[in-house]
């Protein structure tokens, strides 16, 4: 009996796959028990070490580009830039034509400094408000045109198998902007407050639900002012506390919190309807660690899961941390049916014994698919590790689909 292929997929950017040979990356894949590559198609500026570069060891890649050239005729009011590696040379395309794996588009969708700063009208802006603009705002008609039209355009103009969604929704306040600077300490509640968006779309669109947006609006702003205020730094976790005691008693802003989910949700929906239907769509649905936190998102796992061909969740801690959270999300979404995202190395797996524990513990509870971040990133050592920890945990039938 043939039965489907796992997922095994390693992420990459395209400034590190421009200095390999589609066919000899293939066999290293190969050895490495993996079938797929995940590569950047769109992406955020960072700061990037590369054990293994040939022409670098550190890449600063540009903000807020595509790492494939696009045809933007079929894009609104925002459109994509190319990036400069691209204009020169479509890694993303050779791969595309010339490997044997699997080619998945990752994609990041909301976190794009570069078009916020471009776009004022479509980004995240607070209750006092100010823009965020490394998060575009997904109930900004044209910031969610430009999402689907990104992902619609990659299915049409490229043979992949998938795209995978990254940030579909609001950008938690605290999230690697650069240079994040405040002296003050670490307060949850007030983060969380000043994350939130009040822009004129979500204004209109909660009113709409039924939500009294200008009184909660007011409240946001009362309690951010009181935080940074305050003569004392708050005990965080107890300031989180504080925080789940306002979500449940403030009826408008639980509301708020739901009615943000539905609208990250229905943009997924539609991004699926409108990609061509045999490109699977995963979405990543938190930037968050643990995931329990990722409705700051707008993310709902369940009805992501139901909207999309499932989630790609990023586990990025050891077994023994992070097995809570998978059990959680298994009974949010109803089954196990999940890929997984892990880091092979540091920080969280300092020893190959770690990394291999945590895949078995995984696969033990039902996982069977699994993504590892990222190829640039880690030694050549750790991309040889996946491979001996995927060895011990699965027959060559699972991963080629041959019958056994």
């Amino acid at each position: 009996m043939t039965s489907p292929r796992a997922y095994r997929a390693l992420y990459a950017y395209t400034w590190d796959l421009a200095e390999s040979d589609p066919g000899a990356l293939d066999q290293e894949f190969a050895r490495a028990r993996l079938n797929t590559i995940t590569i950047a198609a769109a992406y955020h500026a960072g700061k990037f070490t590369r054990p293994h570069g040939t022409s670098g060891k550190v890449y600063f890649p540009e903000d807020g580009v595509l790492h494939c050239q696009i045809d933007d005729a079929k894009f609104g009011t925002i459109k994509p830039e190319i990036g400069k590696l691209a204009q020169e040379n479509n890694v993303f395309a050779d791969f595309c034509q010339n490997s044997a794996l699997d080619v998945t588009a990752w994609a990041v969708l909301m976190h794009n400094s570069r078009i916020g700063a471009q776009h004022p009208d479509s980004i995240t802006r607070n209750a006092f408000g100010d823009g965020l603009i490394y998060s575009l705002c997904p109930s900004s008609p044209a910031a969610r045109d430009y999402a689907v039209t990104l992902c619609t355009q990659l299915a049409a103009q490229y043979d992949i198998k998938g795209l995978t969604l990254e940030t579909p929704g609001w950008l938690p306040f605290r999230h690697g902007y650069h240079h994040e600077f405040a002296l003050i300490g670490e307060s949850p509640r007030a983060e969380f407050y000043l994350g939130l968006c009040f822009c004129a779309n979500c204004k209109s669109c909660a009113k709409l639900a039924g939500i009294d947006v200008e009184n909660l609006q007011t409240r946001v702003m009362a309690r951010v002012n009181e935080s940074l205020s305050a003569e004392v730094e708050p005990f965080a976790p107890t300031d989180r506390q504080w925080l789940e005691t306002e979500l449940l008693f403030d009826a408008d802003l639980a509301a708020f919190m739901r009615w943000r989910c539905t609208v990250v949700t229905s943009l997924i929906a539609q991004i699926r309807a409108e990609v061509r239907k045999d490109a699977a769509v995963h979405v990543i649905p938190s930037v968050n660690q643990p995931l329990a936190l990722s409705w700051i998102e707008g993310t709902d796992l369940a009805a992501i899961d139901r909207a999309a061909d499932g989630l790609e969740v990023c586990f990025y801690a050891p077994a023994d941390r992070v097995m809570t959270d998978v059990a959680a999300v298994k009974r949010q979404i109803g089954h196990s049916d999940m890929r997984v995202v892990l880091r092979p190395t540091s920080p969280e797996h300092r020893s190959e014994g770690s990394f291999a524990g945590t895949i078995k513990t995984m696969a033990d509870s039902g996982i069977r698919d699994f993504g590892f971040y990222n190829y640039g990133h880690m030694r050549r050592a750790g991309v040889e590790r996946i491979g001996r920890s995927l060895g011990a945990i699965e027959p060559r039938a699972v991963l080629t689909g041959e019958s056994e």
